[in-house]
């Protein structure tokens, strides 16, 4: 009898979750920019590591071929990350795919949009557990169902109140509000989900669907428009980001500061620098602003 692809990684989910072979490979998109590669392995490895109870988790990093980086960062993921072109022969009993820094006005545009479509094709062919992250969330919706994300007027950036919106088990226990980051430049229409059949499960009245999910795919697919993964000071990391490339000419618009992030003093003093760079944009000015956060 012959065994199809969807069969067979079934069998290999099974095997490893039986006594004495309790092991998983967990596929690891990374799309992020180069500053974030390393941070973004080691955030979704630790949180992978600690919620996976008695089961070992091999974490498989894969990149997409299509992605622009700078010699550096393509030296150092050489020989560490497989190309996503492969993925079906990794033996991965789940996927993460991560954001990436948006480049082009529509998804479609961007320059890897060819191998994230594939991979997103991939995914429902295989039956294979997935979660996407931010933008990839986007990008999957769009392909899946061709739901357009909506240009935010600015960026969003901050860390938001959240509340489950949903009875479903991966929200059971949830405390009853909870705050998530989120960094992105463009949103999700709740309607525009549900009318595909995706179930919102958690929702901020300020930063809109915060979690949301699809059952009928073969596999559980999560969608994550906020970024539970981040870091402490990934915020304020990416906000110096765009501070810095403000005083050097390479966007329009100074950055708002992240909301409900630094302390009522900090906060100040960075719009009193903002108010300053604003009249006067100059990289020496990046200084201060290093100051104020510290």
């Amino acid at each position: 009898m012959t065994v199809s692809p969807t069969e067979s990684l079934a069998s290999r989910r099974v095997a490893a979750l039986s006594p004495g072979r309790r092991r998983l490979k967990i596929g690891l998109l990374n799309n992020m920019p180069d500053a974030a590669v390393c941070a973004t392995e080691r955030q979704f490895g630790d949180l992978l590591r600690a919620a996976a109870g008695g089961v070992n988790i091999d974490l498989a990093l894969i990149a997409l071929p299509g992605t622009p980086r700078s010699p550096r960062a393509l030296a150092r993921m050489a020989g560490l990350y497989e190309d996503a072109r492969a993925i079906g022969e990794a033996g991965l009993h789940g996927l993460i795919v991560t954001g990436a820094e948006p480049r082009a006005e529509r998804l479609d545009g961007e320059p890897y949009w060819a191998d994230l479509a594939a991979v997103a094709d991939w995914t429902r062919a295989a039956s294979i557990p997935t979660i996407w992250s931010c933008l990839a969330g986007h990008a999957a919706v769009l392909r899946f169902d061709a739901i357009e994300r909506r240009p935010l007027s600015v960026k969003l950036s901050g860390v938001f109140r959240s509340g489950a919106v949903s009875d479903d088990p991966l929200v059971a226990g949830a405390p009853y509000h909870f705050a998530t980051p989120h960094s992105r430049l463009n949103g999700l229409d709740p309607d525009d989900l549900a009318r595909h059949g995706y179930q919102i499960l958690t929702l901020s009245p300020v930063a809109g669907v915060d979690a949301f999910v699809r059952r009928d795919f073969g596999a559980l697919h999560l969608f994550l428009q906020g970024h539970p993964e981040y870091d402490a000071d990934t915020l304020k990391r990416e906000y110096a980001r765009d501070v810095s490339r403000f005083l050097r000419g390479e966007r329009a618009t100074h950055p708002r500061t992240p909301s409900n992030y630094f302390d009522p003093a900090t906060e100040a003093r960075l719009g009193e620098l903002a108010d300053r760079a604003r009249r006067d944009p100059r990289p020496v000015r990046m200084a201060g602003y290093e100051a104020a956060r510290a």
